[in-house]
């Protein structure tokens, strides 16, 4: 696991409506990768596009099925036992934008 990937639930989580989603790892790859920290924190997809600057717009060439948005407003820790289904790898430009929508989120100097 590696900040960054993003994976599916195949459980439900109460959070999301009881439903499974879709994460992208946020955590540093040190804590992503350590056997010995069972969680990472994690930003939620939504199908819902809502034009946020604390958004990042993926889509098909991402790995996801539509057009859909990480929302980085909403941070989870999600149990790494729970991310079960490995969905993609953001690229380097994605990820830059994924910085950024994180500095907006929890207003960060940039």
């Amino acid at each position: 696991m590696r900040r960054g990937e993003i994976y599916r639930t195949a459980t439900r989580v109460p959070e999301r409506g009881d439903r499974p989603g879709f994460y992208v790892v946020v955590s540093r790859t040190f804590i992503a990768e350590n056997p010995d920290v069972s969680t990472v924190i994690c930003a939620p997809v939504y199908s819902q596009v809502l034009g946020l600057r604390s958004e990042v717009v993926l889509g098909a060439e991402d790995g996801l099925p539509r057009v859909c948005a990480v929302r980085c407003d909403f941070l989870m820790l999600m149990f790494k036992g729970k991310l079960t289904q490995f969905v993609a790898r953001l690229s380097g430009s994605r990820i830059e934008e994924l910085d950024h929508a994180l500095r907006h989120a929890l207003e960060l100097p940039t």
